[in-house]
């Protein structure tokens, strides 16, 4: 299965500006936004091999959770539709169900079925009692959690480092990513390179929790550092700072970001740079997750 024929290797791009030169680090851009026009950055890395192995089962649907901007449950729903398999979105909220989201209207036109639950139950959604009562209802479905965060979508970011190892023809001293669950930190981590998360979340200390236990199997992971301190008010929040940075970015290097992820990554990361946090020669690879779907308009 090739997943929909993505452009792989994606491109790998240096930025440069006064910040970054006054620093005198090298930042580049992985560029997984461009893998393909609906299943989108890390989410083909991390829904690839969970796909082929639902394939390769005979699976004939799969069930998986999300909120209202989720792009898990965007690709999620293109990924299956493309593939025949039935998909099945569990989505936090009752009240969307009746709202207007452009995120959850594409899901629908391909054909996922929602089935919108309270924010309490959704809470449960790691219960294995849930989890086994929820599959019976919907017919036993390959059931893939929040975010497509399993062992197969850690194998499926390494990857990824592979490819940007190849193009510098080195490994950086650090890649820097978005974090929600914490799988694509813990990809990068598995091949034992150094990783700053930048938290979309608040709160999101647990994060670093989460991405030990994923790694729990791995003999020499990276070093994490996990940052918390720019999620912008929470997941999904954002204020106009945050989007006159969005605009800025795209100005000065014609590269789109969104207000979910990418922009609180590339916010903090230039933050950062200006603070003096990297010495001088430090070469960094910011991973661009996608998610372009959840862009607002501005």
């Amino acid at each position: 299965m090739d997943l929909l024929r993505p452009s792989i290797p994606t491109p790998l791009q240096q930025l440069s500006n006064a910040v970054i030169e006054r620093a005198g680090v090298q930042l580049y851009i992985k560029r997984d936004d461009l893998i393909h026009p609906t299943v989108s950055g890390n989410k083909w890395r991390k829904l690839k091999y969970d796909l082929l192995e639902a394939k390769t089962n005979g699976e004939k649907a799969v069930l998986t959770f999300g909120g209202a901007y989720s792009n898990h449950l965007y690709a999620t729903a293109a990924a299956g539709k493309a593939l025949g398999l039935k998909t099945i979105g569990i989505v936090r909220g009752l009240e969307l169900e009746t709202r207007k989201n452009a995120t959850l209207q594409f899901c629908r036109e391909q054909e996922m079925t929602l089935h919108f639950v309270t924010r309490e139950e959704y809470r449960l959604r790691y219960s294995e009692d849930y989890l086994k009562r929820v599959s019976e209802q919907f017919g036993n479905p390959y059931l893939i959690p929040e975010g497509g965060t399993t062992r197969l979508a850690l194998k499926g970011v390494a990857e990824m480092v592979d490819e940007v190892r190849n193009q510098l023809d080195m490994t950086p001293d650090f890649f820097a990513t978005a974090a929600g669950t914490g799988g694509t930190a813990a990809g990068i981590l598995s091949t034992g390179a150094d990783v700053l998360a930048f938290s979309a979340l608040k709160g999101g200390d647990f994060l670093a929790g989460d991405i030990r236990q994923l790694l729990n199997e791995c003999q020499q992971p990276g070093s994490l550092t996990l940052l918390t301190d720019y999620h912008f008010g929470g997941y999904a929040k954002w204020n106009n700072e945050l989007l006159a940075f969005i605009q800025n970015f795209q100005a000065e290097f014609d590269i789109p970001l969104e207000q979910v992820y990418t922009a609180k990554m590339f916010y903090g990361l230039f933050d950062l740079i200006k603070k003096g946090y990297f010495k001088a020669g430090t070469t960094i690879v910011a991973v661009h997750t996608g998610g372009l779907q959840g862009l607002i308009k501005m």
